[in-house]
């Protein structure tokens, strides 16, 4: 599959599950989809998530630098789009703020994926997930959920990675 067509059924998907397109760009991200939702175990949850092209005829591919610099403009994405300080217009709900960057990358190598798995999930009261898809092989990689602490974010993770990203 290559990336165009991933990032249209990850598009049908978002639409089958209610998420909404984002008019506006920010950035890098052209193509963003956002939710909220209350979770059982969360709480208020808002969602943000896109799909990066991992290759262009301009670069070599993404390496493991690319991804963690591109999951934290992400992250500042994230953050601009919900923050639930007092005094905003959502009258300072607190939510908990998770965002989905997935690579399409045609057979990723051992250190993207190291710094996918690696990558600092929690920061700055955000949540954000970089993903990677292996064109060439149709796979998903995600994040795996721990046996101990933080599971609820991670399950949840799984949750909407099974929902929006797997094809």
């Amino acid at each position: 599959m290559d990336i165009s067509e991933y990032r249209e059924s990850v598009a049908a998907n978002r639409r089958k599950h209610g998420f909404e397109a984002v008019d506006e760009g920010t950035g890098e991200f052209d193509r963003l989809w956002a939710i909220r939702e209350t979770d059982d175990t969360l709480g208020d949850v808002a969602v943000l998530a896109t799909v990066v092209e991992g290759d262009g005829p301009e670069d070599d591919g993404i390496d493991a630098a690319a991804l963690a610099k591109t999951a934290a403009a992400f992250r500042d994405a994230l953050a601009d789009r919900v923050d639930a300080r007092p005094g905003r217009a959502d009258g300072g709900k607190s939510q908990t703020a998770i965002g989905y960057v997935a690579f399409a990358v045609p057979d990723p190598d051992a250190s993207l994926l190291d710094a996918m798995s690696g990558f600092t999930v929690a920061k700055r009261r955000t949540n954000v997930f970089p993903l990677v898809y292996d064109t060439a092989a149709e796979r998903l990689h995600r994040h795996e959920v721990p046996r101990l602490k933080g599971r609820g974010i991670y399950r949840r993770q799984a949750d909407d990675v099974e929902r929006l990203f797997d094809v």
